[in-house]
């Protein structure tokens, strides 16, 4: 590992330094993409540049979601493609690695620090948000659901095709399916049936050398390693061939908020040490959040117990009072539903509100807001948890939480070299913590306060903020996807600034 870490340093700094003394040819690169031979899509009126700031910027905007990268920059970003085709992205690939231009891959937009549409050298936005098309096939109950499609898209197509097929996934409706998968997407029916990437069955990718292969003809190493090391970092992912899964035609969910006030602090404790053991099939989170106290300016803390239970109420009564009494669940917070409006309930929309506000897509970024992520491998004790409320307290004229969300259940039982996903057995729960702003002027004092809340969690965490990105995250596998790196794109032409680099990087 230690040998891992060295050369990860390495290639981060000499992706850096070859990045600063080169100037990449935007007119090369668009007379390139331009010429490109594809009489039947032609890509000229998907190339925006920023000679024409209205529609550059709209286009930026379109699938930009944090508002602290609302503002692009023009020293660095050199032009959008905003691909149609299969054709449009083989060209931009292409031409980009013939010309010296990096690129960025985006599908939604929803990546915290906004890797897929900013960075510090020149580069181009390869925007998939147009390839969105969504196949269902009931009978072998699997899918091929394209980068540019939202999970709202695709679950409403799945609801539609069967009532009682789903899909383990995200919990907002607007994340592009292929980001979201290849980082190895977490949702609420995990606990049953595992990640996203653990119902992914092929894919199709455009390489370093703009050929289209899928899972036979990429090989099972590069197949491995998108599922969970990020496609990004591997080549450009058209589209993922998924497996759906099964679910009772109605489900359970419920909501119950508990107050410092009212022992959400005990509650919580004792939900860390029942909630990965629940049957698999129920899945309970947690959100703490900062909230107005009963005097007029005070403020306290909440926590939101959240359920989704594949099953109907009474049996979700039965378990939650034998397992976790302290929530003290009445049979009127439980709502019985299908699983299609279940994923309303994840957005806290209201009950009868229509399904189809599933395929709405955002136009602009609406907040600025900084988030983290920390696995929890041993309970907090109440001690550390009031600390970390005392630090959510301090945190001023925000939108400010944390999200507990379980493990447990089939995730147990996957093998952590299963996919290049590792977090997997051994992990109680999974932490994020999220504040928001409206007012630009407040973000250096927002990072610093989170940056202080992430600190005082770091003595119950299994993620160290000193260690390096890749080792923290990537833990074991992180040798094998730099291997895999090395082997399908030596020259490290697929990057950002959190990249898989090569095994072995050229001097």
């Amino acid at each position: 590992m230690k040998e891992a870490l060295s050369v990860l340093c390495l290639a981060l700094l000499v992706s850096v330094s070859e990045a600063a003394v080169t100037k990449p040819g935007l007119g090369e690169f668009l007379g390139c993409l331009r010429s490109w031979p594809s009489p039947e899509s032609p890509i000229t009126d998907d190339i925006f540049t920023a000679d024409n700031t209205t529609t550059f910027l709209s286009s930026y905007l379109s699938y930009t979601k944090n508002t602290r990268f609302a503002s692009p920059n023009y020293q660095t970003l050199m032009a959008i493609v905003t691909a149609k085709h299969i054709s449009h992205i083989q060209a931009t690939v292409v031409c980009a690695k013939s010309n010296g231009v990096q690129i960025r891959i985006r599908s939604g937009g929803h990546d915290y620090e906004g890797l897929s549409y900013i960075s510090s050298v020149p580069f181009v936005i390869l925007d998939m948000f147009n390839l969105r098309s969504i196949t269902v096939d009931v009978p072998s109950k699997q899918a091929w659901v394209q980068a540019g499609a939202t999970l709202g898209e695709l679950y409403t197509k799945i609801s539609e095709a069967g009532e009682t097929l789903a899909f383990p996934a995200g919990v907002c409706s607007t994340v592009g399916a292929g980001g979201h998968i290849s980082g190895g997407g977490y949702g609420n029916l995990m606990r049953k049936y595992g990640l996203t990437v653990d119902n992914v069955v092929d894919a199709l990718l455009v390489d370093v050398n703009g050929k289209l292969l899928n899972r036979s003809t990429m090989g099972e190493d590069l197949f491995w390693a998108i599922r969970g090391g990020g496609g990004g970092s591997f080549g450009v992912i058209l589209s993922w061939k998924i497996n759906l899964v099964d679910v009772p035609k109605i489900l359970t969910v419920f909501k119950v908020n508990k107050t410092f006030e009212q022992g959400g602090t005990d509650v919580l404790y004792k939900w860390q040490l029942v909630s990965s053991k629940l049957p698999e099939s129920l899945y309970v989170k947690a959100m703490s959040q900062v909230a107005n106290g009963t005097r007029s300016g005070e403020r306290t803390i909440a926590v939101l117990f959240y359920a989704q239970f594949l099953g109907r109420a009474n049996e979700l009564m039965s378990i939650m009072n034998q397992s976790l009494p302290e929530l003290g669940l009445k049979s009127q917070d439980c709502l019985e539903m299908s699983w299609l409006n279940t994923t309303l309930f994840w957005e806290d929309l209201p009950v009868g509100t229509p399904t189809s506000i599933l395929l709405d897509r955002p136009s602009k970024p609406e907040k600025f807001f900084k988030s983290k992520l920390d696995y929890v491998k041993k309970p907090i004790p109440k001690e550390g948890i009031q600390k970390l409320w005392n630090a959510m307290l301090k945190i001023n004229n925000n939108i400010v939480y944390m999200h507990w969300n379980p493990y447990g259940g089939v995730m147990n039982t996957i093998p952590a070299t299963a996919t290049s996903f590792p977090h997997r057995e051994g992990n109680l729960f999974k932490i994020q913590y999220y504040t928001a702003w409206f007012d630009a002027n407040a973000t250096k004092g927002s990072l610093d306060m989170m940056k202080e809340l992430y600190e005082v969690a770091e003595p119950y965490v299994s993620i160290d903020e000193a260690e390096i990105y890749g080792s923290k995250y990537f833990v074991g596998t992180l040798k094998r996807l730099m291997e895999v790196k090395a082997k399908y794109d030596p020259e490290n032409f697929f990057k950002n600034e959190q990249s898989i680099p090569p095994a072995r990087v050229k001097q």
